[in-house]
C-alpha cells in the first residue's frame, strides 16, 4: 500500500511540475507581442554545437516587421507549410485526422461509430509516426522554435502542441508568422528572412521576388544541408513545387525524411486567397 502510495504521489508530483513548467514558460508567449527574442532555443542548441566544434562564426540574426518583407514570404510559407494557417487555432486537426488514418468526415463522443474508428486509428499511430511528425503547423514550428528542441521525445509534442495554443491565444496571425519568419533557421549561422535574404540574394527581404522568396521556403526544412548555396538542386525542385502550389496547383510538396510539415489536403488555395484576413491585426514592434 505504501509503494502504491509513493507511486501515486510520484505521479502527482510530476504532472504538477509539468503543468508549472507550462504556465512559468518564459518569456511568456505575450511578451512577443511587441519584443523580439534575443535568442531562441534552437539558436542555443546551435551555439552550443559550435562551441563544441569551436566554431567562432558570428550569428546572422536581423528581425524585421512583417511589412518589411515581401508579401511573397508569407505566401510560399502558407503554400509551402501551413496552408491552414488562417483556418486553425494552433493544431491543424484536418491534416492530425489524415496523419493518423482517421477515415470519418467528423468525431462526436457520442457517435459509437466515431469512436471505434478514433480507436482504430490510433492503434494505428505508431506505424504512422513519421506522418504525425510532419502534421506541425506554423504555430506549433514557432513553439518549437522558440522553447523546445528537435527532440522526438513524445512529451516534446505534448508540449509543444500545449505552447502552440498559449500562442494563439496571446498574438494574432501577423504576428506570428512575423515570428515564425524571423527565426527560422535558413542556413548555418543564418537566421531569420532578413539575413537570409541578404546572405543568398544581397537584397532586403521587402525586394524579394516571388521566385526567391518561394526559394526560401524550399529551404526550411533542411537549412544546414540543403539551401541556396548547398546542393541548390534539391532546394529548386520543391521551390517549383512551391511555386505551383502559388499558382493554383492541387499538388503535394512531399515531407522528407526528419522534416515537420503538414501533409497535403485536399485542395489547394491559389495565391490569392493566401493574402491575410481583412479583420487580421497586424503588430509592428
Amino acid at each position: 500500500m505504501r509503494a502504491l502510495r509513493i507511486i501515486a504521489l510520484v505521479g502527482f508530483s510530476s504532472i504538477a511540475a509539468f503543468a508549472l513548467w507550462l504556465v512559468l514558460v518564459w518569456p511568456p508567449p505575450s511578451w512577443y507581442r511587441t519584443h523580439w527574442p534575443a535568442e531562441t532555443a534552437f539558436m542555443r542548441m546551435r551555439q552550443r554545437q559550435a562551441r563544441a566544434a569551436h566554431d567562432t562564426t558570428a550569428r546572422y540574426y536581423v528581425p524585421v516587421p512583417i511589412e518589411a518583407t515581401s508579401s511573397w514570404l508569407e505566401r510560399s510559407a502558407i503554400a509551402g507549410e501551413d496552408d491552414a494557417f488562417f483556418q486553425h487555432r494552433g493544431i491543424d486537426w484536418h491534416s492530425m485526422r489524415l496523419a493518423l488514418g482517421y477515415r470519418r468526415s467528423a468525431f462526436a463522443w457520442a457517435q459509437k461509430a466515431d469512436r471505434d474508428e478514433l480507436w482504430r486509428a490510433l492503434g494505428g499511430a505508431w506505424a504512422h509516426r513519421e506522418r504525425l511528425r510532419g502534421a506541425s503547423t506554423i504555430t506549433q514550428q514557432l513553439a518549437k522554435n522558440l522553447y523546445l528542441s528537435p527532440s522526438r521525445n513524445p512529451l516534446r509534442k505534448v508540449k509543444e502542441a500545449v505552447i502552440a495554443y498559449r500562442i494563439e491565444m496571446a498574438l494574432p496571425k501577423q504576428r506570428i508568422m512575423a515570428l515564425y519568419l524571423n527565426i527560422a533557421e535558413f542556413g548555418p549561422n543564418t537566421w531569420g528572412v532578413e539575413a537570409a535574404s541578404r546572405r543568398y540574394f544581397n537584397r532586403p527581404a521587402a525586394a524579394l521576388s516571388m521566385d526567391q522568396a518561394a526559394l526560401l521556403v524550399a529551404t526550411l526544412p533542411h537549412p544546414l544541408s540543403s539551401n541556396p548555396s548547398l546542393r541548390p538542386g534539391r532546394t529548386r525542385w520543391r521551390q517549383q513545387l512551391i511555386l505551383r502550389r502559388l499558382r493554383g496547383e492541387r499538388i503535394e510538396v512531399p515531407v522528407e525524411e526528419g522534416e515537420e510539415k503538414p501533409p497535403a489536403r485536399d485542395s489547394v488555395p491559389a495565391a490569392d486567397s493566401l493574402a491575410p484576413q481583412p479583420d487580421t491585426l497586424r503588430v509592428r514592434p
